[in-house]
């Protein structure tokens, strides 16, 4: 009796494990979350389409790459896109390691690979180019 109550429970919390896993990875595809080096890793690990924005609270050209950003990442084709902020005031050793001289950069990556870059890019189409890269 005591094991069929054990088996039950564990069954519970894995089923619960998966479901809250299933909701944590949707919860984050698509949306903005801070650099974190295991989040990346994992990322591109998994293959993922990630795009690293590299942004200031000062700076006026990132505050126009964010709404379109947002509306690209809305976007069907683009709903597994993971989008990681580097804040250019902040995180300078970072910037050093991912050779990023300017705020307003993104850096868009096929899983573990680099496949383009632009820096102080407004356009709409030009940063749809850039994030369609990732697919």
């Amino acid at each position: 009796m005591r094991n069929r109550r054990r088996v039950v429970a564990l069954s519970c919390l894995a089923a619960l494990g998966s479901i809250l896993g299933l909701a944590f990875d949707s919860a984050l595809a698509g949306e903005t979350v801070p650099f974190s080096q295991a989040a990346f890793e994992a990322a591109q690990t998994s293959g993922k389409p990630i795009l690293i924005e590299v942004s200031a609270p000062w700076c006026p050209i990132c505050k126009t790459q964010k709404p379109i950003l947002a509306k690209l990442a809305a976007e069907p084709r683009f709903k597994n896109l993971q989008i990681f902020d580097i804040d250019f005031d902040t995180q300078k050793p970072l910037l050093k390691r991912l050779n990023v001289r300017m705020q307003s950069t993104l850096i868009a990556y096929k899983g573990a690979t680099e496949v383009g870059r632009s820096v102080g890019e407004t356009q709409p189409e030009w940063i749809e180019g850039l994030v369609e890269k990732t697919l």
